[in-house]
């Protein structure tokens, strides 16, 4: 393990990167292929935690565009976290790896609750940790959760996937002129409103001098790379960092 920067780990995936090419819900083929992934950084003795969103299920967000009430639309899209944690936790088992389940809203059946003590134990133990159903409050995204869930665990970085290879000053897809940040820090992100999380899950990163990594998913071997500190996409850092 002695290549590796960071040792604790955190990794955002967005809901939407389980459903492949079908426009909804979850390919196991995409799940299979992320387990293996994370099964070599986790081979290697890295302690991973995982974060999900559920958009691939239903968003909350837009359930109160529709006329819903933003609570309640809120509340059904932890449950849809929680649908993709266990099939997380499926793909990692099947391929080998331990995985438990700590959900932030209580569903003792199919899930443990979330206990910050409990889940550092089940790093320590070479766990992989799958924090769902969101922070288990209403107006809050996923990503909020993730930086909380990152602080919480006090991990060494919050690894974002996402479709992207980093973070860009305009949009690549609509600019190709779009120019790629190799490091940038929080108050950049913010100042120049370039849209990598929300808000408040910027701001609760840069607060506690959390380290971020923006990459893109579909890439080999992305999170050994990352996480050896190879150039792969964007590192946001605090000022202190910087």
């Amino acid at each position: 393990m002695t290549d590796y920067k960071y040792k604790r780990v955190l990794l955002k995936l967005s809901g939407e990167a389980l459903m492949g090419e079908a426009g909804y819900g979850i390919d196991p083929k995409v799940v299979d292929h992320l387990a293996k992934e994370i099964k070599l950084i986790h081979d290697d003795g890295i302690q991973v935690g995982v974060v999900v969103g559920g958009g691939n299920i239903f968003r909350g967000v837009a359930g109160a565009a529709g006329g819903m009430d933003r609570a309640q639309a809120d509340y059904m899209g932890m449950l849809a976290t929680v649908m993709n944690a266990l099939a997380l936790q499926d793909g990692f088992e099947r391929n080998g790896m331990t995985a438990r389940v700590m959900s932030a809203i209580k569903m003792d059946e199919v899930a443990e609750p979330y206990i910050r003590r409990r889940a550092i134990k089940h790093l320590e133990k070479g766990y992989i940790a799958i924090f769902a159903a969101g922070s288990g409050n209403p107006y809050f995204t996923t990503d909020t959760a993730a930086a909380l869930r990152a602080c919480e665990i006090d991990a060494d970085c919050l690894m974002k996937a996402t479709k992207v290879d980093g973070i860009y000053d305009s949009d690549p897809m609509k600019n190709p002129d779009a120019k790629r940040f190799d490091t940038i820090t929080y108050r950049e992100v913010l100042t120049r409103d370039l849209k990598v999380m929300d808000a408040t899950a910027t701001a609760l990163c840069s607060d506690n001098n959390m380290s971020m990594i923006v990459f893109n998913i579909d890439q080999p071997h992305v999170f050994a790379d990352a996480l050896k500190g190879l150039p792969v996409g964007t590192t946001v850092v605090g000022e202190e960092t910087h």
